[in-house]
């Protein structure tokens, strides 16, 4: 076994902790924030299952950015489309057999891949080209963003300028679920884009692209418009009415 292939089965072996092991807290972090207020967007549901289908419309569509600004939506859903149908494409490097549904997305992943891209592109140029958003930018997001970026036009040139080796990739990969190291292929691009894919797991706890869980923990999303139907008292003051 090559001293890349050690080298990297323990980077990803890292990343995967740092990721879950930092999803994990953040998200109790989230739990244990206190609501002390009540404050839906409205027009907001009056309802929980009404919660819950506003949730699905803001997590499928992005229903408030597309009420906001519809350029910015454009490129937002591109990038977020796209990513699903390029993580569903990858899934077939972590099963053995591929499922059936994996197998027919495989096609449409690389248009994902290219729709992720582009709408990267729409969204660092709106960070240089619009003075209210540059404003706010620092240098944090470009450096994400062309962590992104990287990583969409690495796995797109390993599609249509270097190819490489994908059974042995998958070996790899099936064999790290396994505790069972597998040789992986020292292709410099390949190497590229995994390496930029395990600063990503590892920075994404810690980064703005945590908004992805916590948008579910947004009181502004996830609360009953019933301020005159039901009294909303917050857990900690709750504890300290039972004190009194």
């Amino acid at each position: 076994m090559s001293f890349l292939t050690v080298v990297y089965a323990f980077l990803f072996y890292v990343a995967a902790a740092v990721l879950l092991a930092g999803l994990a807290i953040k998200i109790a972090q989230y739990v244990r924030t206190p609501a002390p207020l009540k404050i839906p967007t409205t027009p907001a549901p009056v309802t929980q299952s009404g919660v819950v289908f506003r949730l699905a419309r803001e997590v499928v569509f992005f229903e408030s950015l597309f009420k906001g600004n519809k350029w910015i939506w454009i490129f937002g859903w591109m990038f977020h489309f796209g990513l699903f149908l390029v993580t569903l494409r990858h899934l077939r490097y972590f099963m053995d057999p591929v499922w059936l549904p994996i197998e027919l997305v495989q096609p449409f992943g690389i248009y994902g891949g290219i729709a992720m891209v582009v709408g990267l592109a729409g969204l660092w140029a709106r960070r240089f080209l619009v003075d209210r958003v540059r404003y706010v930018t620092n240098k944090s997001d470009h450096l994400i963003l062309a962590l992104l970026v990287a990583i969409g036009l690495s796995g797109l040139g390993m599609k249509f300028l270097f190819h490489v080796d994908v059974v042995s990739v998958k070996d790899f990969f099936l064999g790290l679920l396994r505790f069972q190291v597998q040789p992986l292929p020292a292709d410099p691009l390949l190497l590229l884009h995994l390496l930029l894919v395990a600063i990503l797991m590892i920075v994404f706890p810690f980064s703005k692209l945590l908004h992805a869980p916590g948008l579910f923990f947004s009181p502004t999303r996830n609360q009953v418009d019933n301020p005159r139907e039901q009294r909303h008292i917050a857990d900690w003051a709750k504890r300290l009415e039972q004190q009194e």
